[in-house]
């Protein structure tokens, strides 16, 4: 997250942590463990008031940034969810929306768009990890036929499958890539829930079978979003990394706190050589991710030509060091650090599942190296 912030920025984000305070405590974080949601329709839509779902829009679809920086803005609202581990599908709302916002049709502007704003429709995104050639897996293919298209695959795992209105569906479609809306209850559409580490994110494996939809379904040209996609990929990753950077510094000042307040042998725990020294590497990683995600988001912000480069160093660096760092931080624990009662396995449950979901460490680094070669 950005350390100067405007005036209004500052606003938002204090808004934004006191609605989380009064709404998303842990207690109802870990009230979520066995709701098929995992979050709540009316919590989500005044979230959405707040302007979480709006803010990559532009202000003539019904957006609109709080600074003139919407991705940076949107990393706020990222921050403030991975420290308090908080539910809601705030990443595929942000990045459908997003979609549709850049190459949406005008009536998906007009019917599926301001749903999406406000908080009444959710929709996921079904897409695959990015892979080594600079693109994203599809298990999902399409086809023309007639007036329409049929689709048929499988993508897993998708966050909100099972509680959404709508499905964006990315798949190849002869060399290129299309995306098209899909109704969840379409003819052919299969979607099974799947077990979730995080308490409240649900995924679900979608399956199409011969799925017929119309050609006015697409997002886009198809056959030629692979621009539109990576824009995507890009705004999911680097909330995902102010997700993971928030939640690892709220873990960081806990232990730190605990620590000192922690005695052994009539000293504080901290005051040993051997924990300042591990504090001090902790701390290190902390504000290396800080400044790595931050850079990443005004490189999106900026759709600056390294972008996709730039975003995949950021992820392959704080996805490596940030599990770590709270790793050390339940050891720091001792014994309650690896009981349900204690509140650092939420943090370490969503830092996880971020380190996989996108493409883990190791299929960035790899994609960095395509990246790099395609410059070169």
């Amino acid at each position: 997250m950005e350390i100067t912030l405007s005036a209004d920025q500052e606003l938002f984000r204090e808004t934004t942590q006191r609605f989380l305070d009064d709404r998303s405590s842990i207690a109802a974080v870990r009230a979520f463990r066995y709701s098929p949601d995992g979050f709540e329709r009316d919590y989500w839509r005044q979230g959405a008031e707040l302007g979480w779902t709006s803010l990559v829009v532009p202000e003539e679809l019904g957006g609109g940034s709080v600074s003139g920086h919407e991705v940076v803005d949107l990393t706020l609202v990222a921050d403030a969810f991975g420290r308090r581990v908080a539910p809601g599908p705030l990443l595929p709302a942000n990045a459908v929306a997003a979609a549709l916002a850049r190459s949406g049709s005008a009536q998906q502007q007009t019917e599926v768009l301001p749903g999406i704003i406000d908080g009444t429709i959710v929709p996921a995104w079904c897409v695959g990890a990015p892979t080594a050639d600079g693109g994203t897996a599809s298990g999902v293919t399409a086809r023309a036929d007639g007036d329409g298209v049929v689709l048929d695959g499988v993508q897993a795992p998708v966050e909100s499958a099972v509680q959404a209105d709508v499905l964006l569906v990315t798949c190849g479609m002869g060399d290129g890539v299309a995306q098209f809306l899909v109704a969840p209850d379409a003819p052919g559409v299969s979607i099974t829930p799947l077990e979730s580490l995080d308490l409240t994110r649900r995924y679900g494996r979608v399956e199409l079978s011969g799925v017929r939809v119309p050609a006015s379904t697409a997002v886009g040209v198809p056959g030629e979003a692979a621009a539109d996609v990576e824009r995507q990929l890009q705004l999911v990753l680097v909330m995902q990394l102010a997700e993971s950077v928030g939640a690892a510094e709220t873990v960081f000042d806990f232990t730190l706190e605990w620590a000192f307040d922690r005695y052994s042998f009539g000293r504080p725990l901290a005051s040993y050589q051997e924990i300042k020294h591990r504090f001090a590497d902790m701390k290190t990683w902390l504000e290396a991710s800080h400044a790595i995600a931050a850079a990443a988001a005004r490189s999106v912000q900026a759709e600056a030509a390294d972008a996709a480069q730039t975003v995949s160093i950021a992820v392959a660096y704080v996805d490596e060091y940030v599990p770590e760092l709270i790793q050390d931080c339940v050891q720091m624990h001792g014994g309650i650090g690896v009981t349900y009662e204690h509140d650092i396995h939420l943090y370490l449950r969503r830092a996880t599942v971020n380190r996989v979901l996108h493409g883990t460490p190791a299929d960035h680094r790899q994609r960095i190296t395509t990246l790099q070669e395609r410059v070169a």
